[in-house]
């Protein structure tokens, strides 16, 4: 595909927005590439879109242009903090749909509180690496059945947004479960950084809520972390959730970023 829009540019020059393929966009002014564009489309169906440029002026012409060509609802994702990026956006008629808090979780359990937890009678912890895959397979898919049914996985960090089926757990090494006889009824899934771990998901069977399920999984977890060296992990937490919120914040987490989904519709 090769759709072009010529608009002024920053220096007199005229920017050419250029359609190149279906997902991309790019700006060129004066033989120079100042600016593009990108939409990929998430495995739950939402069309996310991303602008790179210096200018604003050039943001705005890209925006244009992925506008005229993509079909709404559109969305993307910025750092609340970053005020030019917001206000970018929110100049092409993008509106907050929701907000995700990012914490930093100690991992010491004299600062967790979370030493003396251990799992409720009858659970047991299988450790990260060992869980069999068919009850994880299993457990994996029934937890997201019940958060689409409930909350709805917009609702979810970006990165437990639903795979295609038969490829929801993909690194066994990445997830912990609690085990209650012969059931799997918990999972935590922490994913490696380069600076800093991160807990990706922690979630319970509906009907074994309130329990200490999640408590106990994340003592594991943390537990674990410290004892190899690491002082503290990463999570994301949808602003709506309150038991989320109200268990990494009684182990001492500290919300330390906050990211905003965007919506165009």
């Amino acid at each position: 595909m090769n759709f072009v829009r010529s608009t002024p540019g920053t220096d007199n020059h005229p920017v050419v927005v250029t359609r190149v393929s279906d997902t991309q966009w790019h700006a060129v002014e004066d033989d120079l590439t100042v600016g593009r564009g990108v939409a990929s489309r998430r495995p739950d169906g939402r069309l996310f879109v991303s602008i790179d440029a210096w200018h604003g002026a050039v943001f705005d012409r890209i925006a244009e242009a992925m506008l005229a060509d993509l079909p709404a609802p559109l969305y993307t994702v910025v750092d609340e903090a970053d005020r030019d990026s917001r206000s970018a956006w929110d100049r092409v008629g993008f509106a907050t749909a929701r907000r995700e808090w990012g914490y930093l979780v100690p991992t010491d359990p004299q600062i967790t509180g979370l030493g003396s937890v251990r799992p409720p009678s009858g659970v047991t912890i299988v450790p990260a690496g060992e869980a069999v895959q068919g009850p994880l397979r299993a457990l994996d898919r029934l937890v997201r059945d019940e958060i689409e049914a409930t909350v709805g996985w917009q609702t979810m960090p970006a990165e437990v947004l639903p795979r295609p089926a038969g490829t929801t757990v993909l690194d066994l090494s990445k997830y912990a479960v609690a085990r209650h006889v012969d059931e799997y009824v918990g999972l935590v899934r922490v994913g490696p950084l380069t600076r800093q771990p991160r807990i990706g998901l922690i979630a319970v069977r509906a009907d074994r809520y309130r329990r200490g399920i999640a408590r106990a999984l994340l003592a594991h977890t943390l537990g674990s972390l410290h004892r190899s060296g690491t002082a503290s992990a990463w999570a994301e937490v949808d602003e709506s959730n309150a038991a989320a919120i109200a268990l990494f914040e009684s182990i001492g987490a500290r919300c330390a970023a906050s990211t905003l989904e965007l919506v165009r519709r």
